[in-house]
């Protein structure tokens, strides 16, 4: 019988296997797809969790994935530039935002955690449902490549992102935030002419987000909620006219993006879950918490979730003494800080809703004018976004400290 189950090989699940497996529990880690290059994942490994790899001794191998680096963040808003963050002054080892394709990061983490054998990745193994008996959960169903199978487990943990099966079959219930904005998400080409670190553009009521990939500028075109059929009809010379409006230095290759199928609609929530757990299971990141994209944190915030996750279940779990009470202590240790976090960034929402909803000026706000001048405000930002309302720290005891087997 494996003693924890994860579902989902995302940040939070590779995280906490990782976790758990180098504090000697045995731990299966499912991924329903067979690898991990999908481009619906974010690319910004912040300073809280360039020290928490620092802290596992993982940061200087890490370092040598091909990755760049922002130590301070700016806008071009109209024709203006603004600082909006600062790393600089955080107190971590490394000051910056790595900037690095999700599928490389989890690579990455993979192979350092299947240094040790208590963890198995299982890639192409998709959870269909939980096990339950008399309410309590005790594994997982699974569609293998080789059939269905059932996974016996003390602790399942649920890691299975927004449309989670390990929430839906345990009935947790969700309460979704109203959020006024989704996202478009595609790629262009990017020239070595580029801005090393093109990041946000907001013109003419509309709001593009630059990530660099090397070869290629990941674009997210942000738009108000429900309005992408309208877009659609308009045309995609229209599109493309606007998207080389907003981001100039991107003139002529807009028209790499000959057909909508190139253009992917990501919908973007914010809900919470009213409880995280019930007996035998746990969710955590946006299995418990949908983010949005704004400020780039959710990766780090699900990475979070796993640390505190491992911080206070491992010793129940060594112990064979976990109760529900445990489950419960993890959501009322971290559910302040996701909450007042997600309510920041409702409060960003509503300020670009005004934006794509404008027909007016394209300058800056006149709260973010307001707000720039505040003096340490690119610091306050930098913190939030760099490290969080609640960072947390690898557990650092003789058990955890053991090198792998």
């Amino acid at each position: 019988m494996e003693t924890v189950c994860v579902i989902g090989g995302g940040p939070a699940g590779i995280m906490l296997g990782y976790l758990l497996a180098r504090a000697g529990i045995d731990v299966t880690v499912l991924e329903k797809h067979t690898d991990f290059f999908r481009d619906f994942r974010g690319d910004t490994i912040h300073p809280s969790t360039l020290e928490l790899l620092h802290e596992l001794g993982l940061l200087e191998r890490f370092l040598k994935v091909p990755h760049s680096q922002v130590s301070r963040m700016s806008a071009i808003i109209g024709e203006r530039k603004m600082a909006m963050a600062d790393f600089s002054h955080l107190p971590t080892t490394a000051k910056y935002i790595a900037l690095m394709p999700q599928w490389d990061f989890l690579s990455f983490l993979a192979k350092e955690a299947e240094r040790y054998p208590q963890f198995k990745l299982k890639m192409g193994w998709e959870a269909t449902g939980l096990i339950m008996r008399d309410g309590l959960t005790t594994g997982v169903q699974v569609k293998t490549p080789d059939g269905p199978i059932e996974l016996a487990a003390t602790l399942t943990v649920g890691c299975d992102g927004r449309h989670a099966t390990s929430r839906v079959a345990a009935h947790l219930p969700l309460i979704e935030d109203g959020v006024p904005i989704d996202v478009l998400w595609f790629h262009i080409a990017r020239q070595s002419s580029d801005p090393e670190n093109a990041l946000g553009y907001m013109r003419f009521g509309r709001f593009v987000i630059l990530i660099n990939r090397n070869d290629y500028f990941q674009v997210g075109y942000l738009i108000a909620k429900g309005s992408y059929r309208a877009i659609q009809q308009d045309g995609l010379e229209r599109f493309h006219q606007s998207l080389e409006r907003i981001v100039p230095f991107l003139a002529g290759r807009a028209g790499e993006l000959d057909n909508w199928d190139k253009i992917k609609l990501l919908t973007i929530q914010v809900n919470h879950l009213e409880r995280w757990s019930s007996p035998g299971l746990l969710c955590i990141g946006d299995a418990a918490h949908a983010m949005s994209p704004v400020g780039g944190i959710g990766i780090n915030l699900a990475l979070q979730d796993a640390v505190a996750t491992a911080n206070m279940l491992t010793d129940a779990l060594r112990t064979d003494s976990l109760t529900e009470h445990d489950l419960a202590r993890v959501q009322h240790y971290r559910e302040r800080a996701i909450r007042n976090t997600q309510r920041v960034q409702m409060l960003a929402h509503r300020v670009l809703d005004r934006v794509l909803r404008s027909n007016g000026p394209s300058g800056p706000p006149l709260i973010l004018r307001i707000l720039t001048r505040v003096p340490g405000f690119q610091g306050l930002v930098g913190r939030f976004v760099g490290m969080g309302l609640q960072p947390q720290h690898i557990r650092a005891t003789n058990d955890f400290l053991k090198g792998p087997v």
